[in-house]
This record gives structure tokens, sequence and C-alpha cells, in this order.
């Protein structure tokens, strides 16, 4: 009996050895690669830290980030002469604690950043999900006016929507979007042009299945990971539009804690007070280095040819 059973085992085919292994689902999967890339752990520690300051900003920031005390203008780093460690970054030309000021700008850098990648991402996949599905006219006509908006610099362009919406929070999500759009068009419309001649699309067309229904039932899934990708990529960019359109005075309310506003602020004061442009620019490059390292990660766990 022990030799019938010995027999059985070894006579099993390699499929159905496989079948018997243990699957190991998509999340589990996706924080086995997370811990195996340093780069990717470290993007997603900075990118939970940034979160948690900006949600939590008024509960973390020790002082009030608008109140002037014009009795503490200037005050130096801690680990400088002068130093203090209720202030421990600093304070600006009104005596405005730079700590607390940077962990309330990151509430209008990360809601910026995502909710204009996301309205962007919205038109600009249907965009390029519409001219690579349809192809002929409609294509060659959306085409056309994606390479008109690629033709116009992004800050031209940028400014030129700016100064006439104005400064404002709406305004300036409205502005990223407008000029953001554009990259996810081309994207998915590159994508949609190879996934509509497989041979699954073409069935599909065969059993009469309506257009809209193949376009989004079989054909946005697949073009699913490269937009995951490129929202990540696009939310560190838009952090630097936000932050360069906030320098020239053309983001938010001047009254709004942003860190553009706060780099504008120290340009004047650069070389006497150094820590007041300094801080505000490292929160901003940490920042999109750990958004990019996420995008980066997230790039290896949802390509196809990277399975364990």
């Amino acid at each position: 009996m022990a030799q019938t059973t010995t027999t059985t085992t070894a006579l099993k085919s390699p499929e159905s050895l496989i079948r018997e292994r243990p699957r190991v689902g998509r999340f589990a999967l996706a924080m086995r690669r997370l811990r195996r890339s340093p780069v990717g752990l470290i993007g997603a520690v900075i990118v939970v830290a940034v979160v948690i300051a900006a949600i939590f900003a008024p509960a973390l920031a020790p002082h009030n980030p608008t109140r002037l005390q014009l009795g503490r203008r200037f005050l130096p780093p801690v680990w400088m002469e002068g130093g203090s460690w209720a202030y421990w970054l600093g304070t600006d030309q009104l005596g405005r604690d730079i700590w607390s000021r940077i962990l309330y700008g990151s509430q209008i850098s990360v809601f910026v950043g995502v909710a204009s990648s996301i309205f962007s991402g919205i038109i600009g996949v249907l965009i390029g999900l519409v001219a690579g599905f349809y192809g002929k006219l409609v294509d060659s006509f959306l085409s056309r006016v994606v390479d008109t908006f690629l033709a116009i610099p992004f800050i031209v362009l940028a400014l030129a929507v700016a100064g006439v919406l104005g400064p404002g929070l709406l305004n300036l999500i409205i502005v990223l979007t407008v000029t953001g759009w554009v990259t996810y068009a081309r994207v998915v419309r590159g994508e949609v042009l190879a996934v509509k001649e497989r041979d699954y699309i073409m069935a599909a067309r065969v059993i009469g299945q309506q257009n809209w229904k193949i376009a989004l039932s079989h054909i946005l899934p697949n073009v699913a990971a490269s937009v995951i990708v490129l929202t990540t990529l696009n939310v560190a960019t838009t952090i630097i539009a936000e932050s360069s359109l906030s320098f020239l005075g053309l983001g938010v309310d001047s009254r709004t804690v942003t860190w553009g506003s706060m780099l504008a602020d120290g340009r004047e004061h650069i070389a006497t007070s150094w820590w007041m442009a300094t801080f505000p620019g490292l929160a901003i490059t940490i920042t999109v280095l750990g958004i990019i390292f996420v995008g980066d990660w997230l790039r290896d766990v949802l390509d196809p040819k990277m399975k364990e």
C-alpha cells in the first residue's frame, strides 16, 4: 500500500503540482516586494509621514503658523547660537514658527497634488481611451489637441491660466488639472492602440458587445497599471508645480501657508536667515523623492513581467 501511494505521488503531472502550490495574494506579494526594496520602503515611510503631518498638523504643530511675534523675528535653529527648543527650526521675518508652517504647508501640497492628479487623470484617461479606441478622425483630432498643449511650455500655460483665474485653492487645482491631463491622454492612447488589436478584443466585437462596454470592461483594466504609476509620479510633479506657482504669488491666497510661499518669503533673507528657505525646500525635495520612490515600487509590483 505504501508503495502504491509513493508511485501515485511520483506520477503527478507538473501542472497538478503547480496548482497545489499555495497562491500568494496580490497584497501579500506587494508587501513582500516592498520589504525587499529599500528604496520603495524609504519612499513609503516618507509618504506616510507626510500624509500624517498633513492630517494631524493642528495637533502636531507647537505654534499657530500665522501668529505674528515680532519680538522673536529671525530666531535661528536650535543648534545655532541664539536658538530655542520652542522654535527648533527657527522663525521667519515675522516671528512665525518655521516647523509649524511646514506642517501646515503639507496640507496644501498633499491636497492639491492628489486632487489635481485625480481630476487630470480622469480627463486624460477618457480622452486617451476615446482617441485610441475609435482611431481615424477622432484620434487625429484629439491627437492634434494634445500636441497643441504639449507645444506650449508648462509654466507659460500655467501662468496664463492662473493669471486669468487669479489666486485661490480651487483655481490652483483647475490650473494644474488643465496643464496635467495631456500626459495621461498620450500614454493611455498609446496603450489602447496596442491592446485593442488583441484576440479577446476581436472576440468581444464578434459576439456583438457594444463599444463602450469593450472599452470599459476589457481595455481600461489593461491600462490601469500604467495609469496608477503615472498618477503617483504626477502627484510629485504637481507638488513642484504648486510650489512654483505659490512662489510666484499665483497659488492659493497669501494668508494660507504653503511651502512655495515660504520659499518666496525666505528668498530675500537667504544670506542672513538661510533656514527660512532651506527647510521648506528640503520638505519639498524629500516629499517628491518619497513619492517617486513609491512610484518606482508600484511600477515593479504592477509589471506583469515581474512575477514570483
